[in-house]
């Protein structure tokens, strides 16, 4: 049976403030919201977990019924809260945030849709947690809100999906395998994407996400132009050069850039690296916890990172450039922008429809990520007139399809952590996943989960 509850009964009526949830997924009837909720289910009220109370949130309550059916199938659907908020309702916004410990926001575009939500989550003092791949959004929420969540003691944590967990981590992962002396200075990442039935397809949601972004990257550049330049860390050796297409013979995959969040957020984790070597402070960490912290973050060296989309086959990464320069031509132009949303599964060739991708296509899926990562064997080789990179270190991350398997799986663990272990977090602030969650158990929470990390290989280059 399914209780539903309103937050609020007129505009401007606002419940008192309780708890009473241990997380509220917001946007819960959306394409990727159901995924979520089949997810969590998995670890509400089982041993071990502190996942005990949730709720279900959107403007439509026979919708989110309806998903929570569809994610408790075949079971009947749990007892679960359904609280009607909408995005252009603020009372009700907070009504629902001064409910929850944790917000879990999978309502987008963020661009539109995310900054009332974060903004009403600061107010009243809740933990957010979202998966937007949206740099702008991302940026804009740390320069607007950092210093009101530092104040009101919440952490504000945006891409907590596919974008950009498995870069972070993935980048975190491979900077620990150089030990000693050994430094890296570049790692690029191949991601190859694999489906068993109708190939790789995305909903509407994040399509519209895409074009956004597409249409507004001179804005982002604008808006990069008009900060303070952030401290970045050295980097043993100098800047790689990127070329268009490029062929890695270890792992046998051509790749080609992949214009993603992922590079933005590591840089920022990098960044605030800077400003705090030995990571940010747990709000009430014991000592033992300030000491594993801090031998944490000593063996994660910083790096040059770039994300690329890889395939076995130069056809294929052929076909990926001439789709994102057709893409990027498109989305120029606002009546190229109508097509593609109009008409989505053919100005995107397939990539993306209004129906999104079905269950067998999604159940089909998975994705492997190499993180192949280029150094030196001791850094004082860095320094040399001549440096030629002497050692590579290949890992990677493999898992489900990334959208609506991989996602919800890594979101609802960074939930997890949040219930389970609150005070080894910072007290409160606007930062990228990385350098919140690295120093926690989460690798191994989304190896348990079906997100693996394997170490592949380390070997001399020679020039």
């Amino acid at each position: 049976m399914v209780r539903v509850s309103t937050a609020t009964t007129m505009e401007g009526a606002v419940t008192e403030n309780r708890r009473t949830y241990d997380i509220i997924i917001f946007g819960a009837s959306g394409f990727t919201g159901k995924y979520v909720i089949r997810e969590a289910l998995k670890h509400l009220s089982v041993p071990n977990s502190p996942l005990k109370t949730i709720a279900l949130a959107g403007r439509s309550k026979s919708k989110i019924s309806a998903a929570l059916q569809w994610a408790a199938y075949p079971s009947a659907p749990p007892s679960i809260p359904i609280i009607q908020a909408d995005v252009l309702s603020r009372s009700s916004l907070i009504s629902l945030c001064r409910q929850t410990h944790v917000i879990l926001n999978c309502v987008g575009p963020y661009r539109l849709y995310g900054e009332p939500v974060v903004s009403v989550c600061v107010e009243s003092g809740t933990d957010y947690l979202d998966i937007t791949g949206e740099p702008e959004f991302i940026e804009r929420m740390e320069m607007d809100y950092h210093t009101k969540a530092v104040e009101a003691g919440c952490l504000m944590v945006s891409a907590c999906g596919f974008d950009s967990i498995p870069a972070e981590i993935g980048v975190i992962f491979n900077s620990r395998q150089w030990k000693g002396m050994s430094a890296p200075n570049r790692i690029n990442a191949y991601l190859e994407l694999k489906s068993e039935k109708e190939g790789m397809v995305g909903n509407i949601g994040t399509l519209e996400s895409a074009v956004l972004g597409m249409a507004n990257s001179k804005n982002l550049q604008e808006f990069r132009r008009s900060r303070p330049r952030r401290a970045y860390p050295v980097i043993p050796g100098s800047l790689p050069k990127q070329a268009l297409i490029d062929y890695q013979k270890d792992i046998g995959v051509w790749g080609v850039k992949l214009p993603s969040a992922d590079a933005t957020v590591v840089r920022r984790t990098l960044s605030v690296l800077i400003e705090n070597p030995k990571g940010l402070v747990g709000d009430k960490e014991t000592k033992e916890d300030s000491i594993r912290r801090e031998r944490f973050w000593s063996t994660v060296k910083p790096v040059h990172f770039s994300l690329k989309l890889g395939s076995k086959h130069l056809i294929n990464t052929l076909q990926h450039v001439f789709i994102g320069t057709v893409f990027l031509l498109f989305t120029s132009f606002s009546f190229g922008r109508w097509l593609i949303m109009k008409y989505p599964q053919t100005f995107t060739f397939g990539c993306f429809k209004k129906t999104g991708p079905t269950e067998e296509a999604v159940n089909g899926s998975s994705f492997k990520m190499w993180f192949v990562g280029e150094g030196y064997s001791d850094v004082a080789l860095a320094s040399q007139t001549v440096s030629n990179l002497d050692t590579q270190i290949v890992t990677s991350i493999s898992g489900p399809e990334v959208g609506y398997v991989t996602t919800p799986i890594i979101l609802v663990q960074c939930a997890l952590i949040m219930l389970a272990d609150r005070p080894r977090l910072p007290k409160g602030g606007v930062y990228p996943p990385g350098v919140v969650f690295g120093p926690t158990d989460l690798q191994k929470r989304l190896h348990d989960n079906g997100i693996f990390f394997d170490f592949i290989s380390k070997k001399t280059l020679f020039p």
